[in-house]
């Protein structure tokens, strides 16, 4: 008999991906949305109405949506601060936690998440976007087969126009209307988390270390820029030394054009040198393009048909509940860990104006 779908209820809309999350929840055959809570009911509202989700499965506390609707699975998309409250109080209703990202707004909060995932009562999963983009995961299995040899570097650039310049599924808002969110939304509070380093960084730093095996660097130095009177970047650039060489990190709101839109130069996404040929890995295309000993002036080669299990976190996560396996690749709280600490060395970097060891994080 197959298994009943999975009991999800989605926490916080102060992310625009949670509208994204309901949605999937909503489409997924092995799984049963069954709650949603904000702390805005007029944002609540909204975005309900959108989606067309039904006033039964809207609440207004959380303790009623979880007594009432019994989630199995919560997808947390709050600010980033407040994601070691929430995983803490899913833990210890037995509840597993799919956090949409980044990990976490600091290193004590993401060792202490991590400590309550190691503890084995429940999955504690991070959802990166690019990660199920099948061009990256293609891009993971050629590597793995050593399509280019040992890496040597890995560059990421991403970002997009601005957070506040779209909404939950990309549609695009008025950018009359940035100058006056600006004052008031977690985006641009460094406190909360805001900034396009601790947004996009994560991203960068997670998939590298996916790419390089757990692979770390030992140094990291890093620069970020600030528009007048922001108290957040909307731009960094981060070099990390590990033992092959130099890599490079940057991240930016304030692209030309939206990835999903039209592709900015520089692009988003990655290129990685291997000792033996170089991929470029590009957000949102339909194929790696690589460059071997055998063919100098570059092959395309077709992206991977993705199954659904490995399409998107939510799926992802429910695909280890059902079968017992454990959580994997950048999913893996483990493997988000080890990518924060690169996100935190920066961002003391930035903060500093010094070369950060990374193993001192």
């Amino acid at each position: 008999m197959p298994n009943e779908p999975r009991r999800v209820a989605v926490f916080g809309f102060d992310h625009m991906h949670a509208g994204d999350q309901i949605a999937v929840a909503q489409s997924l055959s092995t799984t049963a949305l069954v709650g949603v809570w904000d702390s805005s009911p007029e944002r609540l509202a909204s975005v309900c109405a959108e989606l067309g989700v039904p006033e039964a499965l809207q609440f207004a506390d959380v303790d009623e949506l979880v007594a009432h609707a019994r989630p199995e699975i919560a997808v947390i998309c709050s600010t980033t601060k407040d994601h070691r409250l929430h995983v803490e109080y899913f833990a210890e209703r037995g509840i597993h936690v799919l956090l949409e990202k980044p990990f976490a707004s600091s290193m004590e909060d993401a060792r202490a998440m991590s400590a309550v995932a190691a503890e084995g009562r429940v999955l504690l999963g991070v959802n990166w976007p690019l990660a199920w983009y099948p061009v990256h995961r293609s891009t993971h299995r050629l590597l793995g087969e050593g399509a280019i040899g040992a890496i040597r570097e890995v560059h990421y650039y991403d970002g997009n126009r601005g957070p506040l310049l779209h909404t939950h599924g990309k549609v695009e808002t008025d950018p009359d209307e940035v100058a006056r969110l600006k004052a008031s939304t977690w985006w641009y509070q460094a406190e909360a988390g805001g900034g396009s380093l601790r947004d996009y960084l994560g991203y960068g730093t997670t998939l590298a270390t996916w790419f390089r095996g757990g692979e770390l660097p030992s140094e990291v130095s890093a620069r970020t820029h600030l528009a007048p009177g922001d108290e957040v970047d909307e731009q960094s650039v981060v070099a990390a030394s590990y033992a092959s060489g130099l890599s490079t990190f940057q991240t930016r709101w304030g692209t030309f054009t939206d990835p999903w839109t039209h592709q900015p130069f520089p692009r988003c996404g990655f290129v990685i040198v291997g000792d033996a040929g170089t991929i470029a890995s590009f957000d949102y295309a339909d194929e790696v393009r690589m460059q071997t000993e055998a063919h100098p002036e570059g092959i395309s080669v077709p992206v991977d048909v993705i199954p659904e299990h490995e399409a998107g976190g939510l799926a992802n996560l429910v695909h280890c509940l059902d079968t017992g396996r454990p959580l994997y690749g950048p999913l893996s709280w483990e493997t988000s860990l080890a990518g924060h600490r690169i996100v935190e060395a920066a961002a003391k970097s930035a903060s500093t104006g010094t070369v950060v060891t990374v193993e001192d994080i």
